[in-house]
Parts: C-alpha cells; sequence; structure tokens
C-alpha cells in the first residue's frame, strides 16, 4: 500500500508540475507584447515597433510592402499611401500593428489646407457608408496641363518653345517667313492667343501624326536656360504628380484637358512621371485640322477611304482652341459625364473649374487653383493675397506653390541666374 501511495503522490505531482508548467506558458505567452497596434505615418517617414515579454527571434514582415517596409529589428518606413499590416511572429504567436499611410505627404506640406481637403473629399467619396459616395465609374478628375501640372512661368512654355525652335533652329527651310518673323517676335509677356495657335498649325503642315509626335518628345529632351539642369519634359511639379497618382489609386480616372495641342499634350504625358495613371485617350487638347495625305484639300472625309499604309497628315489648317468655354465643351463631348474634382491655374481655366461644381452635379465636387507665388524655387509671378482672395471668391480652393509645396521639382533643378533667353534663329 505504501508504493501505491507513493506512486499516486508521483503521478498527481507530475501533473500539477504540468499544469504548473502549462499556466507558466500562458502568462509568458499572454505577456508578450507589440509595443503599438496602430501606426499613422506620413510618406518616407519611420517608426519603431518593438515586441517585450520575450527573448526569443522576431520575424518581421509587412502584408504590402508597396505601402510599407519594416526591417528586421522592426523599424517601419512609409513608402505610398493606403493601410497595411505588420506582423510580428514569436514563435507560434504572430502580433499585428496596423500601420496608415497619409496621402499627400511626400511633395506636399505637412499643414497644407488644401491637401488635408483632398484628403477628406477622397475619403467622403470612396466610403459606400457615406451618404457622398462616389461610384468608381463617376470618378472624374480633370486637369489643365501648362501652369497646373507643369511649369510654364520661365520664359515661355513647352508649345511656344517648341515653335520657336522648330521655326529658327530646326526647320527654317519648311516654314513661310512670315511664321519666321513670328516666331522671332515672341517675347516675354507675349500673348498666348488665338493667332499663335494658328501660326503652330500652319508650322506643321505637311507632317504625319507620327512625324509631329516623335518631334514633340525629341523637343522635351532639350534644356530650358530658364532652369539649372532641367529638361522641358522635367517640368511636373511634383506634389500634382503626387496628387495624380493618388486619385489614380483611389479609382478616380484621371484627364488632362490643355490649351496645347493634343498629339503634343499626349507626348508630353507618355514621357512624363504621370505615364501611368493618364491613358492617350484622356488627352484633351486643342484641335488642328488632320485629313488622309493625298486628300489635303478635299472638303469632305467621307469622299475617299483609308487604305493599308496610308498616312494622317497635318494640313496647316486649324479646328479650336481648348480654353474657356472649349474646356467644359470637350469634357461633355469626350467624357459624357460632368466631372467631381478640377484643377487648373489661370482664368482659362475657370469654365473647366465651374463646369465640375455647377449645382446641378449630383455629386459632391470640387474645384482647386494652383497659385504660382513662389519666387524662390519657381519663377513666382502671382501675388498670393489677391490671387487667393480671388478665386475663393469663385468657389475654388486656392493653393500656394510657396506654402503648400514641400518641394516642386527634383534635386538639382533651381531656377537659373536669369528668366529669359535670346532666341536666335
Amino acid at each position: 500500500m505504501t508504493g501505491i501511495k507513493r506512486f499516486s503522490t508521483a503521478v498527481i505531482c507530475v501533473a500539477m508540475l504540468f499544469v504548473c508548467v502549462g499556466m507558466t506558458a500562458e502568462v509568458h505567452a499572454a505577456a508578450v507584447k507589440l509595443s503599438k497596434k496602430s501606426v499613422t505615418l506620413d510618406i518616407d517617414k519611420s517608426a519603431a515597433l518593438k515586441v517585450s515579454g520575450t527573448k526569443k527571434a522576431v520575424r518581421w514582415s509587412s502584408s504590402n510592402k508597396k505601402i510599407v517596409v519594416v526591417s528586421r529589428k522592426g523599424k517601419i518606413t512609409a513608402k505610398k499611401a493606403g493601410t497595411a499590416t505588420v506582423y510580428a511572429k514569436v514563435a507560434k504567436k504572430t502580433l499585428k500593428c496596423k500601420v496608415s499611410v497619409r496621402a499627400l505627404t511626400k511633395y506636399w506640406s505637412k499643414d497644407s489646407v488644401p491637401a488635408k481637403r483632398l484628403r477628406s473629399y477622397v475619403a467622403k467619396v470612396t466610403n459606400k457608408t457615406n451618404g457622398e459616395f462616389i461610384p468608381k465609374n463617376d470618378r472624374i478628375a480633370v486637369f489643365d496641363m501648362d501652369g497646373t501640372l507643369t511649369c510654364e512661368t520661365y520664359f515661355t512654355y513647352y508649345d511656344t518653345m517648341m515653335f520657336i525652335e522648330y521655326c529658327l533652329k530646326d526647320h527654317p527651310d519648311k516654314v513661310s517667313e512670315d511664321l519666321k518673323e513670328a516666331a522671332a517676335a515672341i517675347k516675354p509677356g507675349y500673348k498666348a492667343d488665338l493667332t499663335l495657335a494658328q501660326n503652330f498649325a500652319r508650322a506643321y503642315a505637311g507632317m504625319t501624326i507620327d512625324e509631329y509626335y516623335d518631334y514633340a518628345v525629341e523637343f522635351g529632351k532639350r534644356n530650358t536656360a530658364s532652369f539649372t539642369n532641367m529638361r522641358y519634359i522635367d517640368g511636373f511639379y511634383l506634389p500634382m504628380v503626387e496628387l495624380v497618382e493618388y486619385l489614380y489609386d483611389n479609382g478616380f480616372t484621371v484627364y488632362v484637358v490643355s490649351g496645347t495641342e493634343r498629339t503634343v499634350t499626349r507626348a508630353i504625358v507618355a514621357n512624363s512621371p504621370i505615364k501611368d495613371y493618364v491613358t492617350p485617350d484622356h488627352v484633351i487638347g486643342t484641335e488642328f485640322e488632320v485629313k488622309q495625305k493625298g486628300h489635303e484639300t478635299e472638303q469632305y472625309n467621307t469622299d475617299y477611304k483609308y487604305a493599308d499604309g496610308d498616312e494622317l497628315v497635318i494640313t496647316g489648317g486649324f479646328i479650336q482652341k481648348n480654353l474657356n468655354s472649349n474646356k467644359c465643351i470637350f469634357i461633355e463631348r469626350e467624357v459624357g459625364k460632368r466631372p467631381v474634382l478640377a484643377f487648373g491655374n489661370s482664368g482659362s481655366d475657370t469654365s473647366m473649374m465651374n463646369y465640375a461644381i455647377d449645382k446641378r452635379n449630383k455629386y459632391a465636387s470640387e474645384a482647386f487653383m494652383l497659385v504660382n507665388d513662389d519666387k524662390v524655387r519657381e519663377w513666382g509671378p502671382e501675388d498670393w493675397a489677391s490671387q487667393s482672395e480671388k478665386w475663393a471668391g469663385m468657389g475654388y480652393t486656392p493653393v500656394s506653390m510657396a506654402q503648400d509645396f514641400g518641394k516642386i521639382y527634383p534635386a538639382g533643378i533651381v531656377p537659373s541666374d536669369s528668366q529669359y533667353q535670346e532666341i536666335a534663329g
């Protein structure tokens, strides 16, 4: 009996030991904690996560490395706007931290009011539980190009400089004397009016669409003398590029609606930082007359047929300049929907802005006007006080390049000693 009692006592002790060990394991497992369960970061900013309550190795991972990356020591770094989960695995236990990366913080100023307004708007219209939700197919955003997406405050902007160099440097043998005189006469403060646009159409007469497109691409690789280290194609404002990407990632269809001719605008966009977010069919621009080669003088395109190998050429004729009311007319004709977001920088964009925020728009809509008031990083000619008051009075949200843009251009691009240059033939 004594032996049996001793055996029973031993079994009980062992059982109690296992129970104690199990309880200890549970206590230890419960004691393993992650320093944070949620983190909000701005783009390119970092934070440190730590696991306490264990000496075992921690394996870190991210659910989406495009949004947030994590080092072997638990340092998380925000890469792109959105949400992701960071996992810390210790033995059989997995801890989680939700990371939210704020949009428009990489190139926009930290305290930018327009950026905050944009974030709030996008959050509101993409939330299905919200009464102001906008279906993805109706999330249309329209952007002017020159002065809104790209630089236009140096000597002249892309299409005008291209016209000058085509007439005076590259192909003076192909243009008339009056066109060369018109190109040479363009000076600071010139007016980009209808006559100038008509001259552009005449200068490129006889070029096929492919030749015209290729020339525009080649021209974009040339340097502008108004900035150090800037090619014409490099003139995109980084905060606006970030905005286009942000809208695209949130289901918006982005259109570029420019006063520059459509083929040139397509060439610019297709070779720019926004090329992945704006397709050629989402470019609206000024229209030159185009006909089938060999039929340039025929009045009606319905009188002949296209055959394999035929070319489409610029005739020298002019159709319409895409400014003012033409912008909203072209949007209606080509998109067939009223935009819910509009971005511009000048009076010629106001029709497009008003079209978006018209009270008959069935969705919540916003319009933003960029004011180039930065006289240090840009050749900013505008006065913020007067311009912001003007645009706000028209129902638009004014955006200050000086205050709202944390960074304007890529590193190394700065204004030259002189803004203007002489153009010689």
